[in-house]
């Protein structure tokens, strides 16, 4: 998909166009074909470029190549209820174009779209790359609030009935928290990369707008990292709680089992073929064996449940 936008002068609105002018934003998505080559026909750039960024495996990295400045970043989006990350690449050229080139449709880039960016300018190429990183990173920190939420909801859940799927549930979670984490950091050094001025030159009020994209970044690997030791830690507890409830029922079993094998052991032997005088011929000799019985697997429950096996 092929989009191209540019701010009005006048009116200072953003609006879409139908063709690719100076100083315009050149969106795509999941291109076919005949746009990238309409593209790099009308920019002069490195068709490389946009087919790298074909592929969802891509890393976060700055690139240069001829007229062109390729900055590629991790950005979040949320699948189906799945969050996951996918790669962005911002290209801004030397003849005054912006590119994004995305293999999927991308959240971060929506508010840009519908021009609700506040100093939102396609004309001011670097501003435009640093609000798009100050985007991205907010956007990690609201996923990132929605994921503890998520691990309350789940926690509450566990105290009331711990099942095989509810910890894997928070595994998948931890598993997310691993890709925002490693995804953060790669982003970081792109933006320590751009904070040095040495890849694209910074104007009034880039360095301040950059900087909150820094510490908004870092505050999002901070965060990753804090929800992701609570998650090791809720599953290592309960994995603990599991293991020993399932001790807890062993014993409990295994001294049943040793209470219940006295009358077993008495009735074996008195059935024996050997004999047992007058308790052999005494008709009241079964109620005998039954008090002794009992007697016997009273005394052997109470030894036991002072040995914490009951």
């Amino acid at each position: 998909m092929l989009r191209i936008y540019k701010t009005n002068a006048k009116t200072k609105n953003t609006e879409k166009l139908k063709k690719m002018v100076i100083d315009s934003w050149i969106d795509l998505v999941s291109p076919s074909v005949a746009e990238i080559d309409k593209v790099v026909e009308k920019t002069k750039i490195d068709k490389d470029l946009i087919l790298k960024m074909l592929d969802e495996d891509e890393l976060p990295r700055v690139e240069q190549s001829g007229n062109a400045t390729l900055i590629v970043i991790d950005t979040p989006s949320i699948d189906d209820g799945v969050y996951m990350t996918n790669p962005l690449g911002i290209i801004i050229t030397d003849n005054n174009y912006v590119i994004t080139i995305a293999p999927k449709k991308i959240f971060v880039l929506n508010e840009f779209r519908k021009d609700k960016v506040k100093d939102f300018r396609t004309a001011k190429k670097t501003r435009f790359l640093i609000q798009i990183l100050l985007k991205t990173a907010s956007l990690y920190l609201k996923i990132l609030r929605q994921v503890d939420k998520e691990i309350d909801k789940k926690e509450e859940v566990l105290k009331r009935n711990t099942k095989n799927e509810d910890l894997i549930k928070l595994l998948d979670i931890e598993k997310t928290l691993v890709y925002f984490i490693t995804s953060l950091k790669a982003n970081d050094l792109v933006l320590e990369k751009l904070s040095k001025g040495n890849v694209l030159p910074l104007y009034e009020g880039d360095l301040d707008l950059l900087e909150d994209a820094v510490i908004e970044n870092k505050q999002a690997i901070e965060m990753s990292g804090i929800y992701k030791d609570i998650l090791s830690s809720i599953s290592n507890t309960y994995g603990t709680i599991i293991s020993n409830n399932l001790n807890i029922a062993m014993k409990f079993l295994a001294g049943i089992t040793i209470v219940l094998s006295i009358p077993t052991m008495i009735s074996s032997f008195l059935g024996m073929n050997i004999p047992l005088g007058t308790l052999e011929t005494d008709p009241n000799s079964i109620i005998l064996v039954t008090i002794v019985s009992i007697f016997l697997s009273i005394i052997i429950a109470i030894l036991l449940k002072k040995k914490n096996m009951l």
